[in-house]
């Protein structure tokens, strides 16, 4: 069965329960003719506790003009929205509720096809981890970036200048006055964060995945480009249904490759790797950060858009978009791999841009930096791994040994970072413990603020390490989801105030610098875990969170489990 026919409701009668659909369906004033037609879904994420996402009923609207001029027929249907700065204690923790939503919707409903409209950080990645598990053919929308505001002749995108400006508040250098005014100019209309944060990285890398249309991942949310986009992704979409291609024809071992050689080449956000592993683990396909690593190094940084370069994602888009990139990656990336439109990923880059701007994507033979964005440590600090995103670090402190200051929670962060009795120099390592995923529920707070008597002294960096993620828009020497983490006893419990930790990003190694007997006997005083009274989602999310080298989804969402 396939249209308005698939997957009947049980009455044991299956004509009733064909004609009882057909009966509501028309209450919709839908004609007769149009329920003959294939079926293309689209799922959708407004919410006023989500005002990236303002603008997407308009968008909407485009994709379901493209459905029905392909001879499609739109079903609109609501999800949950991630709004990522409106939930507590994190929008990670609602990632895998999202992609259950989306999982369970596809599947139970009938269509062919589905349309998945969203852009807030951790939005898309559910949306695809959704419709993977659910196996119908599925086509990604983004909303789009925001376009910039300005203040007094000063561009300012959300959320890479939210946080340089915060840091120059806390070490005095701005005025409760001008706080207030930058705040009023950061976010001045509707789309995702307008620099290379996650919401824009996750953009890029699914048109890497191919599971988006092409030069689809940069045009800003209120461009008439973005409502183009839409209705030809509608169009798309009622090709994909007849052509039942299903996402696991689209993203195989080689897309994922690919995706990762975007991931390091646009200098993208650290948590884009544990979305990607958690959507490719859907599917069965392992993300190995050892291949991070020989991938780093072989991969230039090639796009300037901060947190890591000076320009936004409008552009990017005004340069050319992902396919300025793809062109310049070509030699190494998989040309085979096929994409949604079915074309092979060779085949739609074609010739490439006709003109792109090397002020924001440069020739590969120039790049801003020689080797890629990430790189996945191990050591006896993380023996399952962590992450620093070394194109957003000071090289200086690359090769760190220093002395910890250790915070135990983000509530003894908040208590004491600011204390002018402190015990902290610039060339000390900052610790937080118990941010991780059971811990706290991995919050981005993993960009520890510089304590404030340090920033009033004109210290701008420092290595800081925790279990917690970072967002896509910050920038620093931070080591991030160290694994295992804190509250599991991972080695991140053990450490205390005065110990030696190092950093080699040359070597991949982190390391706490304390004897294996000490490490044991702090490892037995440690206390029993809490078992805190949580019922309903937060409980499932404590009983079958997997780490973050295994992208923090669901231990029962994995194929096999």
């Amino acid at each position: 069965m396939s249209g308005i026919y698939r997957g009947l409701v049980s009455y044991g009668d299956r004509d009733f329960s064909r004609f009882l659909r057909r009966a509501f369906l028309h209450a919709s004033g839908r004609s007769p003719e149009s329920l003959d037609r294939p079926v293309v879904g689209i799922a959708t994420s407004t919410s006023d506790f989500n005002p990236c996402h303002r603008q997407q009923p308009e968008l909407v609207r485009s994709v379901a003009r493209g459905i029905v001029a392909a001879g499609g027929l739109p079903m609109e249907f609501p999800t949950i929205s991630l709004g990522e700065s409106f939930l507590e204690p994190t929008a990670m923790v609602y990632r895998n509720l999202m992609a259950m939503d989306v999982e369970e919707l596809v599947r139970a409903q009938p269509m062919d096809a589905v349309v998945l409209v969203g852009g807030c950080d951790k939005t898309v990645p559910a949306q695809l981890m959704g419709a993977f598990s659910a196996g119908r053919p599925a086509i990604q929308l983004v909303t789009g970036p925001m376009s910039t505001g300005r203040y007094q002749g000063e561009r300012l995108g959300a959320c890479t200048d939210c946080r340089w400006f915060w840091a120059r508040y806390r070490a005095g250098e701005v005025s409760e006055t001008e706080i207030g005014q930058v705040e009023r100019n950061l976010a001045t209309t509707a789309g995702t964060c307008a620099v290379m944060g996650t919401a824009s990285t996750m953009a890029c890398i699914v048109e890497a995945l191919g599971m988006a249309l092409p030069d689809s991942a940069a045009a800003p949310a209120v461009h008439a480009d973005r409502l183009r986009i839409g209705e030809a992704t509608g169009a798309a979409a009622v090709s994909i249904a007849l052509a039942e291609r299903t996402p696991d024809q689209i993203v195989t071992a080689a897309s994922v490759r690919n995706a990762l050689r975007v991931l390091l080449a646009i200098g993208g956000s650290t948590n884009a790797l544990i979305h990607l592993t958690a959507m490719a683990g859907r599917l069965g396909l392992p993300v190995d950060p050892d291949e991070l690593n020989e991938l780093s190094e072989t991969t230039p940084v090639l796009v300037e858009l901060k947190p890591t370069g000076a320009n936004y994602m409008e552009d990017l888009h005004a340069s050319g978009g992902l396919p300025a990139v793809l062109h310049e990656l070509r030699d190494l990336l998989d040309l085979s791999a096929l994409t949604v439109t079915g074309e092979t990923l060779g085949e739609r880059l074609g010739a490439g841009p006709s003109w792109v701007d090397r002020e924001v994507v440069r020739p590969l033979s120039e790049p801003s930096r020689e080797k890629g964005g990430l790189v996945w440590l191990r050591g006896s600090l993380a023996p399952s791994g962590a992450l620093i995103k070394r194109s957003a670090a000071d090289p200086a402190l690359f090769e760190t040994t220093g002395r910890a200051v250790v915070f135990t929670s983000l509530e003894d962060l908040a208590a004491r970072v600011d204390d002018p009795e402190l015990d902290v120099r610039p060339d000390d390592v900052l610790v937080l413990q118990n941010a991780g995923p059971l811990g706290a529920g991995m919050p981005e707070a993993g960009y520890l603020p510089i304590p404030a008597k340090l920033a009033r002294a004109g210290v701008r960096d420092m290595v800081r390490i925790s279990d917690a993620r970072m967002s896509g828009t910050a920038y620093g020497t931070i080591v991030l989801h160290v694994t295992p983490e804190a509250a599991l006893g991972g080695p991140l419990a053990l450490v205390r105030n005065g110990d030696r930790i190092r950093l080699s990003v040359s070597e991949a190694r982190l390391d706490l610098l304390v004897p294996p007997e000490e490490l044991d006997r702090r490892r037995a005083d440690l206390p029993a875990p809490g078992t805190p009274p949580v019922t309903g989602y937060r409980k499932l999310f404590r009983d079958h969170v997997l780490g973050a080298d295994r992208g923090c989804d669901f231990d029962f969402c994995l194929p096999g489990s």
